[in-house]
C-alpha cells in the first residue's frame, strides 16, 4: 500500500477514506457525510483533544466531510484545501444552507440581532463564508442574518463570486497580526497561513503548509533571491515563506517578530540563514 500523506488524505489503521480504498490499509472504509464549520474558527488537531496542537484553522460555513466522530471530537477534512484533523463535534452543522457571501473584512462581529451596540456573540474571520437568510436596517446600518440567531454589517460581506483582486494588498492588510502557529485569521496567523488566506480572498486555490504551496504554487524563479524580483513573488525556505511586496521589501508572519512584519528581504534572508531554516530554497511567481 502506499504511504499517502496524512494531512491530505483521510486513513487510520482502523478507518479511511472510502476514496482511498486500494491505496490505504484500513478496517473500513466510509464516504463519511457533510457539514459546515459553525462557529467563527475552530482549531483542527492532528489528534483528538486539546492537548494537541494547532495544524490549522478551519472557518465559519468552510465545508467539511466527516469520517467519524468519538468521544465529542469529530475526523474531519476540509474540502476546500483537503486539510485532515480533528475538532470538537459541536463545531460543526449538518444542516447548514449554502453559502451565498463570504467576509471581505478582516474580521466581522456576529450580534444577537441587527443592532452594533449589542455584544457580540462570535467573530468571522476574513474568507468565512456565510448564507443572507433576512435582512434589516437600523439607524442607516444595513444588517443580514447569517444563522438562526446571528446577524453581522451587510458592508463586511461580499458576494461568494466576488474576490479582491490584489493578493499582496491583502496580505498586507494583517500587518502586525500576532504569529500563531495554524492560524488563519486577524486574531493570530503563520507564514504559510497568510498566504493562504490572502490567496483565497482572491478566489485562487492555494495548499496550506509551506511544503505543499513550494511544491505547487506558481513557477520558479530562476536565480531565486538573487534574481529581479517583483511585488507578489512567493519566497521560500524549508518550513518558511513570505511575500514581496516590491522588488526590495518581504512581508511575513515569523516567530523572530512574533507578528506579520514588512522588512528588507536581504536583511531577513541573512537573519534567518543563521536559524534552522537555512537559505531561501526557492522563489515563486504566480
Amino acid at each position: 500500500m502506499t504511504q499517502l500523506d496524512g494531512r491530505l488524505n483521510a486513513h487510520r489503521p482502523d478507518l479511511a477514506d472510502i476514496r482511498l480504498e486500494g491505496q490505504v490499509s484500513a478496517d473500513r472504509y466510509t464516504e463519511g457525510w457533510p457539514a459546515a464549520i459553525a462557529i467563527g474558527a475552530v482549531p483542527l488537531r492532528a489528534d483528538p483533544g486539546f492537548a494537541s496542537g494547532i495544524d490549522t484553522e478551519a472557518l465559519f460555513g468552510e465545508t467539511v466531510r466527516i469520517f467519524d466522530v468519538d468521544n465529542e471530537w469529530a475526523w474531519v477534512q476540509i474540502e476546500r484545501d483537503a486539510y485532515v484533523g480533528y475538532c470538537p463535534a459541536d463545531a460543526l452543522d449538518e444542516a447548514a444552507p449554502k453559502a451565498t457571501h463570504r467576509v471581505k473584512a478582516l474580521r466581522a462581529p456576529v450580534y444577537p440581532g441587527p443592532e452594533l451596540k449589542l455584544p457580540p456573540v462570535d467573530m468571522l474571520p476574513m474568507n468565512a463564508a456565510c448564507p443572507v437568510l433576512e435582512e434589516a436596517e437600523t439607524r442607516d446600518t444595513p444588517y443580514v442574518r447569517i444563522s438562526e440567531t446571528g446577524w453581522v454589517a451587510a458592508a463586511q460581506l461580499a458576494p461568494v463570486d466576488a474576490f479582491e483582486t490584489d493578493f499582496v494588498a491583502v496580505a498586507e492588510r494583517f500587518t502586525c497580526t500576532p504569529y500563531l502557529w495554524g492560524g488563519k485569521t486577524s486574531i493570530g496567523l503563520d507564514c504559510s497561513g497568510i498566504v493562504q488566506t490572502a490567496l483565497h480572498a482572491c478566489g485562487m486555490a492555494c495548499p496550506r503548509d509551506t511544503d505543499m504551496q513550494e511544491e505547487g504554487l506558481g513557477r520558479m524563479v530562476e536565480g531565486g533571491v538573487s534574481a529581479l524580483l517583483q511585488r507578489g513573488d512567493l519566497v521560500f525556505w524549508k518550513g518558511h515563506v513570505g511575500i514581496m511586496r516590491d522588488g526590495e521589501s518581504f512581508l511575513h508572519a515569523n516567530g523572530f517578530h512574533m507578528e506579520v512584519a514588512s522588512e528588507p528581504l536581504e536583511e531577513a534572508v541573512a537573519r534567518i540563514a543563521d536559524t534552522s531554516f537555512g537559505l531561501p530554497t526557492s522563489v515563486k511567481r504566480l
